[in-house]
């Protein structure tokens, strides 16, 4: 299938759906503010500024909430993964709603009105995002690809596009060390070519043939390109120059990035105290063990910490460093829960506090695995430019069992595109990925690193 003029109209389409989606909740919304929850002075006229305001608010907050989320990124994510981002947003939005009417009007209202709104914007959610899958389908079929690879091996990228039938086919592929005229040629019969890890000089020429005859290209970059992509440009002289500064995050960032770290980690702490004695309660009746697990970490600049977590492992059961499983048998009964509910990880709050860590960066590795990193992935310490997180870019946007040289790309992106935007986002999209069933799970053996 050609795509090229369909294409143009992607974004186009996706603004619609959007908005469409939006505007729906919006008047339903509406419809219980006027039915419900519109009271306590009396009107000569049935709209005025006051409500057009509150129902805008309300547009805004689930508008802002469902993007950060990733619920408009239609065609983009998982049909399931979308609707989920919206349901998460409207849900979040009229619970914060719900509590602002009674901080208003000084007391408990009828939170019926609200629970129906949200049931009936699920349901709407589901039916409209089917629809919208369907004529996806219909409009954008899976595109039919070209994968060209190196030494790695075609498997990786075979894997990974295996996984989005609705979006990629990979209908064939062919070794960079094949004739470059016949690679060359090839490339031209499909909607796009996926570069994985050739030498530069093919590189190019694919990069050029597709830019010559708009030719989607799949690029997988390697550290260099994600160095060169956090570049700016200069004019010096007379060419385009680029610029890598590498100097991490600024002293103002520093600044209010650790502002953020101490007023949402002592909040988060506040809210989940209850929650977090009744596991240090758990852990302790079933074993009578020491209930916080202390362990070696390494955050920026190499220094090194005692992380804190909730024990959830088996006493004296990490004499040897190894890596934790997805059945390994030294983790408790209890810890099995609080790792599926990812609360064995709260008293790193504290490490937060305490300005060992963020609750933004790359995550903590331990001593004696970064000296095995390194030895196969050398930038492996380009990491440390950052202080530690306890969520970060690679846990929202990867997934447990990610390669080492994946998860450092991701850490290194998140290092050089740094912003505390950037931060909010990322931290807003962790409670998305806290019910993702795969983030909680253990490593492959067989995937425990690589490039």
């Amino acid at each position: 299938m050609n795509y090229k003029r369909k294409d143009q109209f992607r974004k186009l389409i996706s603004a619609g759906q959007a908005f469409l989606i939006l505007a729906i909740e919006t008047l339903m919304f509406s419809w219980v503010w006027f039915k419900a929850y519109d009271f306590g002075y009396e009107k000569t006229h049935p709209f005025n500024g006051a409500d057009f305001m509150i129902i805008g608010i309300y547009a805004v907050i689930v508008g802002v909430l469902t993007k950060l989320n990733g619920g408009y990124k239609f065609g983009h994510l998982r049909l399931m993964d979308v609707i989920f981002s919206q349901v998460l947003s409207v849900t979040g939005t009229n619970f914060l709603f719900y509590f602002l009417i009674d901080v208003i009007v000084r007391q408990m209202v009828n939170v019926g009105w609200m629970l129906l709104l949200t049931m009936v914007e699920i349901i709407v959610i589901l039916i409209y995002n089917g629809m919208m899958h369907v004529l996806e389908r219909k409009l954008y079929p899976p595109r039919q690809l070209l994968l060209v690879y190196g030494d790695k091996g075609p498997m990786e990228m075979l894997k990974m596009f295996h996984t989005r039938q609705d979006k990629f086919v990979i209908e064939e592929g062919i070794h960079a060390g094949s004739d470059r005229a016949e690679i060359l040629q090839k490339a031209m019969k499909y909607d796009g070519i996926i570069i994985h890890r050739i030498e530069p000089g093919l590189r190019n020429e694919l990069l050029r043939l597709c830019y010559e005859n708009d030719i989607r290209a799949y690029i997988v970059p390697n550290i260099a390109d994600i160095v060169l992509w956090s570049c700016g440009n200069t004019h010096l002289f007379d060419t385009p120059m680029l610029v890598t500064r590498n100097h991490g995050i600024t002293v103002v960032e520093a600044f209010f990035k650790r502002l953020m770290d101490l007023f949402l980690s002592f909040i988060i702490l506040v809210m989940f105290s209850p929650a977090m004695l009744l596991a240090a309660l758990a852990v302790k009746l079933e074993d009578g063990g020491p209930v916080i697990y202390r362990q070696e970490r390494v955050t920026k600049g190499g220094k090194h910490f005692m992380i804190m977590k909730f024990r959830s492992m088996k006493i004296n059961s990490e004499k040897h460093a190894v890596l934790a499983s997805k059945d390994d048998c030294r983790i408790t009964h209890v810890g099995r829960v609080l790792r599926s509910l990812h609360i064995d990880e709260l008293p790193q709050l504290f490490n937060v506090f305490k300005g060992e860590m963020s609750l933004v960066g790359p995550r903590p590795e331990r001593p004696e695995f970064i000296e095995q990193y390194k030895s196969e992935i050398p930038e492996f310490d380009y990491r440390l430019k950052m202080k530690a997180g306890l969520t970060g870019f690679a846990q929202v946007y990867g997934r447990y069992r990610t390669t080492s040289y994946n998860k450092l790309k991701m850490d290194i992106t998140y290092i050089e595109h740094y912003s505390l935007w950037l931060d909010l986002k990322i931290l807003f999209l962790t409670f998305k990925i806290l019910f993702i069933k795969d983030n909680s799970e253990g490593v492959d053996d067989s995937d425990t690193r690589g490039k």
